[in-house]
């Protein structure tokens, strides 16, 4: 990311996508994120940014106040002598940061948000995570791929229920920020619930908000039921038994299409990888059945029955 681009935040009124069309660019956010922060540096937003923090009333003077929810925001996230100079415009995108090299960023808002201030903390908690990640040098090539990045990111350390909460839909109206689906926000937010002991739910003020939650906790919960993680259903252990033995018969034969686990043989004997189901980093175990690993990335330790 070069110093002085324009970052954006995306908002629609036009019909919201759903499901989880980016969810192989999500979990290499995650990956990337532990990478970069290190575990602890990851626990250290072990807390979530508090509505209360966020909370912006139509009493509320308009540049007293974003600039109170930004400053939050920008505590939160680590970034004491970030100065965020917000300020609203009428354009195209819900928000935008220039990146210079600081210490005083300039935050654009859409104008409309001068009658949505409800929305305001999430839009400035996406464009302060691009802040943060610009400082990390933590980019992924590619507006889309980036701004992913972005949303994950926002989401996995805290501040991303609120671009979650944003998400609203009838059968006449819709309104969405981010590029992630309302699914994947649900998602990422499950994938940070799991590792913090977090309820995010009762935050939510949006009903469709609470229902993409939903969605994306069980498509994450998936995750931690795969083989060869002992948690895995009967079916996809059968399946695995099944790649196991043509493995041994056959060494170099693939897995079935599709599964999320990948046989190798060597002078040790058979392995098996798979991506970590909290930070999706690829581990391998011996196949030597029950057998216990920790992920050197994120510390997650994992009963498997290999």
């Amino acid at each position: 990311m070069a110093d002085g681009s324009g970052n954006h935040v995306r908002s629609t009124g036009s019909p919201v996508v759903h499901g989880f069309p980016h969810l192989e660019t999500v979990r290499s956010a995650i990956t990337a994120l532990y990478r970069r922060l290190s575990y602890d540096g990851v626990r250290g937003y072990a807390t979530s940014l508090a509505p209360v923090d966020a909370a912006f009333s139509d009493q509320d003077d308009l540049y007293l106040g974003a600039q109170r929810v930004a400053r939050s925001v920008v505590q939160h996230l680590h970034l004491p002598d970030a100065r965020m100079i917000v300020g609203f415009r009428t354009m195209e995108h819900a928000a935008g940061v220039e990146l210079a090299a600081g210490p005083e960023y300039f935050v654009e808002l859409n104008d409309r948000f001068r009658t949505h201030r409800r929305d305001i903390g999430a839009a400035l908690a996406h464009e302060v995570t691009h802040v943060l990640l610009h400082r990390l040098g933590l980019e992924f090539p590619g507006t889309r791929d980036n701004e992913i990045l972005t949303d994950t990111v926002t989401t996995y350390l805290g501040a991303g229920w609120l671009l979650l909460d944003a998400f609203r839909e009838d059968a006449v109206s819709s309104q969405k920020l981010g590029y992630l689906t309302p699914e994947e926000f649900g998602y990422v937010l499950a994938k940070r619930a799991f590792a913090f002991d977090e309820d995010p739910s009762p935050w939510f003020t949006s009903p469709q908000a609470y229902e993409a939650f939903t969605a994306g906790r069980e498509r994450a919960l998936r995750d931690s039921r795969q083989p060869p993680l002992a948690a895995a259903g009967w079916a996809d252990r059968r399946r695995y038994a099944k790649d196991r033995r043509h493995a041994q018969d056959r060494p170099g034969t693939p897995a079935s299409p599709g599964a999320p686990y990948a046989f190798e043989s060597g002078p040790a004997g058979q392995t098996v990888s798979f991506a970590c189901p909290t930070c999706h980093q690829r581990i391998r175990v011996p196949v030597r059945g029950r057998v216990r690993a920790r992920c050197g990335l994120c510390r997650t330790v994992l009963d498997c029955n290999t």
